[in-house]
């Protein structure tokens, strides 16, 4: 039990440096965060260069971590509809209002960027420059 309070304690704090780190990449971009206002910049760099989403992958992180430190069994069912609820309410609205604003970098940037986690090969030899597109 220690150790899978442990492993949870670990993926709690994932999670939440993730959402850290993509709010601190957002700024430094002077991208909009709140998820209801029009998107100011397309950032590309830092977390979003692993993932398209890494704010809301970081809240499923954190809320896997929670439920193995809480030792709650009903945070992972928990954590998958949350999931699910979040592309259908929130990811799939959000990613038609960035393709109408960015077009064809939007385009580039889902060709070589999951929408949860993932990068091709050729971005990952691009280098860490910081990339926010307006």
């Amino acid at each position: 039990m220690a150790v899978l309070r442990l492993l949870g304690a670990v993926l709690l704090a994932a999670g939440l440096g993730l959402d850290v780190w993509a709010m601190a990449t957002m700024t430094r971009c002077r991208a909009n965060i709140l998820p209801h206002r029009a998107a100011t910049a397309l950032v590309t760099t830092g977390p979003f260069a692993w993932s398209r989403n890494p704010i809301y992958l970081g809240n499923t992180i954190a809320l896997l971590g929670a439920g193995a430190v809480f030792a709650n069994p009903w945070f992972l069912p928990a954590a998958v509809i949350a999931a699910f609820a979040v592309q259908r309410l929130a990811i799939l609205r959000e990613e038609v209002h960035l393709a109408m604003q960015f077009g064809v970098v939007w385009d580039r940037y889902c060709g070589r960027t999951a929408r949860w986690s993932g990068r091709s090969a050729d971005r990952a030899r691009r280098g860490r420059r910081l990339v926010c597109d307006k």
